[in-house]
């Protein structure tokens, strides 16, 4: 409330509301929207006013739109069907549709409390233990690149946090640089550039005629981008489509791209999660390495470790040189100190547990195994509904050929609508679905909902 007194006739104080009343005095309120007081009053031919305003200094701020993936969840939870199902957000839940702790996160979490570990700040480039263990899994322990020291990583708060250090790197060094993006991409990729304001552009990916890739639209595109250019590359299950590349096709993609002098920029966020195989998932990226190219890659352990509220993840920048590398981890954790300071040391004391200790470590990977084969499964299952329950004829094998954990339906918004108001089945309204938060026991009910919706609302 900001109160203004105007001045009088003659130098005299303002007199107290209460005071005023006593002096006959006249009140009016006016103002369209706004609560405005003004007070007048007479006293030897004297004439005091005090105004006060309900005002702010934000009102220039207008609302912000509701995020369209953390939205569906909120709706979700709003419902009261019992059919209700939320194939919105990406976390994987169990076939009783509930959140899922690993076994062998507890497990780690367990040792760090027997050995007592403390709070105290970890470094700007995060904890050393659990760069080194990243760095590993990402390009393999054996490979020249890490023996070499050519590899700079930082700790960085999850996949997003991870690429926004990156993208201020590029904004920084590189201006003017281009970042090129897939049509269709994860939501949050477009917010992090414009953020960092590193300009981007789009290069086809989806094939709506075949719910496929359209690989040589991705190809002529790629190519027809400015030299130098940065790609965004999904290293694997990418989303929102679960559409990945042939191991032919990523031949081809780095091709074009060292062609054309492009920057590969690889964001890894399902690594182990996609296929069940750490080594298979880190696979476009390796072969990306081995040709000696230099790169970017962001992780995360949100999926594959299911730690997402701790944002444990990294930005690896593959260098031409150790020289180079040390120069560069120098500046990421310039940008990263007055962005966060330093990152937490609970997820990243975990992820190093897991992958240092033999035992922690194949029981991860069991335990990833086990999360990707109910996935699959529920995947083939819902195949096998449409299939059956379908008699147009139309061909739904591109459910089995995506990968992780979504599936890209076809669906269009009014389609995904009609999912949601008829069905209480919440997705966002591209098509894409969690298939992380079906059941078996769900996928018949989601296979009638489906073909209702594609072939009844247009």
């Amino acid at each position: 409330m900001a109160s203004t007194a105007l001045p009088s006739v003659c130098p005299s104080a303002v007199l107290s509301f209460q005071d005023k009343c006593k002096d006959k005095t006249k009140c009016a309120f006016f103002g369209k929207g706004k609560q405005t007081l003004s007070i007048k009053t007479k006293s030897n031919g004297q004439i005091t006013m005090a105004v006060a305003v309900n005002t702010s200094r934000f009102d220039n701020i207008t609302m912000a739109p509701p995020d369209p993936i953390l939205g569906v969840s909120e709706a979700f939870k709003a419902d009261t069907s019992e059919m209700k199902l939320n194939l919105g957000v990406g976390a994987y839940r169990t076939e009783e549709l509930q959140p899922y702790v690993l076994k062998v996160v507890k497990k780690a979490e367990n040792l760090m409390l027997e050995r007592g570990e403390n709070k105290e700040y970890l470094p700007i480039e995060g904890l050393a233990a659990f760069n080194k263990a990243t760095a590993e899994l990402l390009f393999g322990a054996d490979n020249p690149v890490l023996h070499q020291q050519r590899v700079a990583t930082i700790q960085g708060l999850s996949g997003t946090g991870s690429l926004r250090v990156a993208a201020a790197l590029i904004e920084r060094y590189f201006p003017g640089a281009k970042v090129l993006i897939s049509s269709p991409t994860w939501g949050n990729h477009k917010n992090i550039f414009n953020d960092a304001r590193v300009p981007w552009s789009e290069y086809r990916y989806y094939d709506p005629k075949t719910v496929g890739l359209d690989f040589d639209g991705m190809i002529a595109d790629i190519k027809a981008a400015p030299e130098g250019s940065f790609v965004l590359l999904h290293g694997c299950a990418h989303n929102p489509t679960g559409i990945d590349p042939t191991l032919e096709q990523w031949e081809k993609i780095a091709d074009v791209i060292q062609e054309k002098n492009h920057f590969p920029f690889f964001d890894v966020a399902y690594q182990g999660f996609a296929s069940g195989s750490l080594d298979e998932d880190a696979s476009s990226v390796r072969l990306f390495a081995a040709r000696g190219m230099e790169l970017l890659v962001a992780q995360s352990y949100s999926k594959n470790l299911g730690l997402y509220a701790e944002r444990v993840g990294a930005i690896n920048v593959l260098c031409s040189s150790a020289d180079a590398a040390v120069r560069v981890k120098s500046q990421l954790k310039r940008i990263a100190r007055p962005m966060y300071s330093n990152p937490p040391v609970h997820g990243a004391r975990i992820v190093a547990n897991v992958v240092g200790n033999p035992d922690f470590f194949n029981e991860w990977k069991d335990e990833m195994e086990m999360m990707a084969g109910r996935i699959k499964s529920v995947r083939q299952k819902l195949y096998n509904n449409l299939s059956a329950k379908d008699k147009s004829g139309k061909d739904w094998s591109f459910v089995l050929k995506q990968i992780g954990m979504f599936s890209f339906t076809g669906l269009n918004k009014a389609q995904s609508d009609n999912m949601t108001d008829k069905w209480h089945i919440y997705m966002t309204k591209d098509g894409r679905i969690s298939l992380a938060g079906l059941s078996a026991a769900k996928c018949e009910y989601l296979a009638d909902a489906i073909i209702d919706s594609y072939h009844n609302v247009s």
